[in-house]
């Protein structure tokens, strides 16, 4: 009976589940603490209700809790700097914090950032806040609150439109807000998109390493997720991807998941290597683009000082823009990751069905952030052309240089702001897994990694990588290199 009902949707049973991610099962042995054995205890029934019982292998669940999450909850235990998540550890621009204190405590559409949003000073934003604060509290239950109350689930018309004027300005593309759909982070964008496009068993085409959502995201919609490895080039100093196995991979395929910047590696796709994912997804019958561009802004110049740039495929590509899905946030951009407000531009082929998927996993995306955004979506230029690109690159440039001083494998990121590292030839490190390798950092060392294992879904590339996150404070990269130089060495030749 299960069974039937399964097939009559759609679902179709699978002979068994993904094999669990090293660090999982190291960290249910008895050597770690015991609240963190309890922790993945807990874990193990995150996805046992995804499918029926019937027929499956219920070893292990299909979906899992973040290792990158786990990473961080385990340095906090540990005492240890955190360079495995990739957030950082600074506030978001002041105007943009004010517009959202601005939001909650008034509670109401004043139509000050509305107006003024591309003028308005910090000072007037504070005079503003102050005199909402030495109101008395009785004029409270007078007020009509709209901001901490729903938006229409697509999100509200003026930062839609504000999303718009963002990619008129940055890229000199015209979206209509009618086909902009404010979602909860780039998380949701990215599944939203392949709940709209896919259904249950077609081919999902991603990149690894990869970010560990794809792969999830895809089991959750019982999609298939077929891989196309990244491999470094030493001698360009860069990676790249055999153009047959991408080929061969697209073929009958119904989306490609495209990063870029690329996280982990760092790669920034060049307009011929966009170009040939174009024109590959074209000659299907019905492959979709869904991008994820939350690093768009931190790209790096290449070896001659030239400034890589970001490229926008509806605008470069206009004949793919009927079968790409932008998917973007603010969290990284404005170090705000915790307000979980991002977007997706949609072909208006596809905008009923993405807002209606959206409206029903999420609602929403938080509505004192939507009102928030406009002074995001509104800063300078400058902030998002020149600051951003700039901010990372010089904690990335001596993290890099610590990590080959001590005999860590590093080619330099192009773009967004991590490490990924070939820990070969680290003394203390040689000969262990990537999940030993990353627990030794933490327990011995004091710093927090990912193993590189939990980046692949197919080859066995990974097992000799961790990734580092650059994007914390300078003092917490001085102090990681300075415990990493303490306790490491290279191999001796």
């Amino acid at each position: 009976m299960i069974t039937t009902f399964c097939h009559h949707f759609g679902y179709h049973l699978r002979p068994s589940a993904p094999a669990t991610p090293p660090i999982l099962r190291l960290l249910r042995t008895p050597t770690v603490a015991a609240d963190t054995h309890t922790l993945f205890s807990s874990m193990k029934s995150s996805g046992d209700n995804t499918m029926p019982p019937t027929d499956i292998d219920d070893d292990e669940p299909k979906v899992k809790e973040s290792v990158i999450r786990l990473m961080t909850r385990l340095a906090m235990q540990y005492n240890a700097v955190n360079l495995s998540q990739g957030f950082p550890n600074e506030p978001p621009p002041r105007k943009v914090k004010l517009a959202l204190a601005q939001a909650v405590l008034s509670g109401k559409d004043d139509g000050l950032l509305q107006k003024n949003h591309c003028d308005i000073t910090e000072q007037e934003l504070t005079d503003s806040l102050i005199n909402l604060l030495t109101k008395e509290s009785s004029e409270d239950d007078t007020v009509t609150d709209e901001l901490n109350q729903y938006s229409p689930p697509m999100g509200r018309a003026d930062a839609r439109k504000a999303v718009s004027e963002y990619y008129s300005r940055l890229y000199n593309y015209n979206v209509s807000e009618d086909h902009i759909t404010l979602t909860l982070g780039a998380t949701e964008a990215v599944a939203t998109a392949l709940r709209t496009v896919g259904r249950p068993g077609d081919k999902v085409v991603i990149f690894e390493p990869f970010h560990e959502l794809y792969s999830s995201q895809c089991e959750i919609f019982y999609l298939n997720p077929e891989y196309v490895t990244l491999k470094p080039n030493k001698e360009k100093n860069e990676w790249d991807y055999d153009t047959d196995e991408l080929k061969d991979a697209i073929k009958g395929a119904k989306a490609i998941i495209l990063n870029t910047p690329h996280n982990p590696t760092g790669k920034v796709f060049d307009q011929n290597e966009l170009k040939q994912v174009v024109d590959l997804c074209l000659e299907e019958e019905d492959c979709y683009i869904i991008t994820d561009e939350i690093y768009e802004h931190m790209t790096y110049p290449d070896d001659n000082g030239t400034q890589r740039k970001h490229l926008l495929i509806p605008e470069v590509f206009p004949e793919a823009a009927h079968r790409t899905l932008v998917c973007n946030s603010l969290g990284k951009s404005a170090s705000a990751t915790g307000w979980r407000l991002g977007w997706c531009l949609h072909p208006p082929a596809l905008s009923s069905l993405y807002r209606g998927v959206h409206d029903q996993l999420v609602a929403m995306a938080p509505h004192p952030m939507q009102y928030a955004s406009l002074a995001y979506l509104n800063l300078p230029t400058e902030y998002f052309r020149e600051t951003l690109s700039s901010r990372y690159i010089n904690r990335i440039r001596k993290l890099a240089d610590a990590l080959k001083s001590i005999g860590f494998g590093v080619i330099l990121p192009e773009g967004s702001y991590y490490l990924f590292v070939d820990f070969e030839s680290v003394k203390e490190l040689k000969g262990l897994s990537p999940t030993d390798a990353a627990m030794y950092l933490l327990q011995e060392v004091g710093v927090a990694s990912v193993p590189g294992d939990n980046f692949y879904g197919k080859s066995e590339e990974g097992k000799k990588y961790l990734r580092f996150a650059a994007c914390r404070s300078d003092t917490d990269i001085d102090n990681a290199i300075v415990r990493l130089k303490e306790k490491l060495h290279p191999v001796m030749m």
